[in-house]
């Protein structure tokens, strides 16, 4: 199965969707799992893990234990599951198309797994929960993990964390590998955001991949719940509460693979709102034979970007008071090099004067102003 191609394509999607030919998984990509997994790459003694830890996991071995003990999907297995695979491989342009089992878990999951090779594995609680076109954006959600080449962390995450459950009594060895796991686990849940996208590429049908998010959080309860007003929740969730909250917040979110439900939710529908999602829907989007001519320095500032409109736009009140500081500073920083005064008279007001005593037209920004993005997002 894994050898097939696209040349042998015979199962269409059950109607008419886009193909994405040589879609670059920077289409997809959320510019916060970018930073992420630069930072993670940063980390002090990561590469020593990683460079040692791909020759000894044991790959072979875990193929091994899904063969033995899960079932195979085929087309003589989960038939249909084994359609969608290939419709989300023809779609979004991956040739080798991944193994996938089912392994027998009532707690839905997902996951693409792997070294040399991704693999997938979903749950049968999770083949309960959805619905067909549910299930499309799911299976999309882990073909866009194997082409943006997650499984490899992913792998590394799940044999980490069990190592430090094994190691937990020996003084301090458990801390530089928690160090390197909540790195990964920051990464991994940036990484969801991504995949959730590449979900909803696949399937081409947001309310599918909002009622998949739903199900997750709720339940097979579909006429018991709106999807207006599980979006509602993420807005409240997002804004609600004072600093402690925001403290909360975080320290709920560390110890998790995944990002909140809602989270992801409402992040997938402003995307699925966004020009880009229209862009690569009409046929414009980065290619993969042009990944390495992109700029490292074009992906650092795309991210610092986000992370900047990001502060900016937030309702969470630690955001706000981020935002409100880095706003400020800034303007103190720029008064002190121009000799302005911020805030007061038409300099502070946006109407300083070129070099002629003109007055300069408000809007305009100085492209070295210690107020752009980087700043917000520090």
């Amino acid at each position: 199965m894994t050898d097939n191609s696209h040349a042998s394509h015979e199962h269409v999607p059950s109607r008419q969707r886009r193909r994405f030919v040589g879609i670059s998984s920077r289409a997809y990509e959320h510019p916060a799992d970018r930073s992420a997994l630069v930072a993670l790459r940063k980390l002090s003694g990561f590469d020593t893990v990683f460079k040692a830890l791909s020759g000894l996991l044991p790959e072979r071995s875990l193929r091994l234990l899904f063969l033995s003990d899960s079932v195979r999907v085929s087309d003589a297995q989960f038939a249909h599951l084994n359609d969608m695979l290939r419709d989300a491989c023809y779609i979004l342009d991956l040739e080798k198309v991944p193994p996938m089992y089912v392994n027998q878990d009532p707690q839905p999951n997902a996951m693409c797994i792997g070294l040399d090779e991704p693999i997938i594995v979903v749950t049968t609680g999770l083949v309960e929960l959805l619905d067909e076109e549910e299930m499309r954006a799911v299976v999309g959600h882990e073909v866009g993990h194997a082409l943006s080449g997650h499984a490899v962390y992913r792998t590394i995450l799940l044999f980490l964390t069990n190592l430090a459950l094994k190691v937990a009594w020996i003084p301090l060895g458990n801390v530089a590998i928690m160090t390197i796991v909540m790195a990964l686990r920051e990464w991994f849940r940036k990484s969801e955001l991504s995949a959730d996208r590449a979900g909803l590429l696949v399937g081409q049908d947001s309310q599918a991949s909002m009622r998949g998010l739903m199900k997750i959080a709720g339940g097979n309860h579909l006429h018991e719940m709106n999807v207006d007003a599980f979006l509602a929740q993420a807005d409240e969730y997002e804004k609600g509460g004072d600093l402690r909250d925001s403290v909360l917040k975080i320290l709920n979110v560390l110890p998790r693979s995944h990002p909140f439900t809602t989270v992801r939710a409402a992040e997938l529908k402003k995307w699925s709102e966004s020009r880009d999602y229209q862009r690569i829907m009409d046929g414009h989007y980065p290619r993969r034979e042009d990944d390495k001519d992109t700029s490292v320095t074009d992906s650092f500032r795309e991210s610092a970007s986000h992370y900047a409109d990001s502060v900016r736009t937030s309702k969470d009140p630690l955001m706000k008071l981020v935002g409100d500081i880095a706003g400020d500073l800034g303007g103190k920083l720029r008064d002190k090099f121009t000799g302005g005064s911020h805030g007061s008279g038409a300099a502070g007001k946006g109407g300083a004067t070129d070099d002629s005593g003109a007055p300069r037209q408000s809007g305009t920004e100085d492209p070295e102003s210690p107020q752009g993005p980087g700043t917000a997002g520090s």
